[in-house]
């Protein structure tokens, strides 16, 4: 299955999310917060950058663990209008 290249709406709407997960995490270590959230440093600063835009499910809810954060509150970050018009 070829994986069909992300739209500018998912790209921007992974940027959103790597900045709510990086005011999340505040002042707190991003190695010790990867660690935690069973990803490497690198995962998490690609996130944080919007490098990596559509993470694992599974990254996202441990990372909301691990940052006390609702789930919900980052899928907030994700959703916008035009990401609705686009799927």
């Amino acid at each position: 299955m070829v994986r069909l290249p992300l739209t500018a709406a998912q790209l921007e709407a992974g940027r959103r999310l790597g900045v709510r997960l990086r005011a999340a995490r505040a002042d707190r270590d991003l190695t010790e917060t990867a660690v935690a959230a069973g990803i490497s440093p690198e995962t998490l600063r690609k996130i944080e950058t919007g490098r990596l835009p559509t993470p694992a499910f599974g990254t996202i809810v441990s990372l909301c663990a691990v940052l006390d954060i609702p789930l919900e509150e980052l899928a907030d970050a994700w959703r916008s209008t035009s990401l609705a018009e686009s799927a």
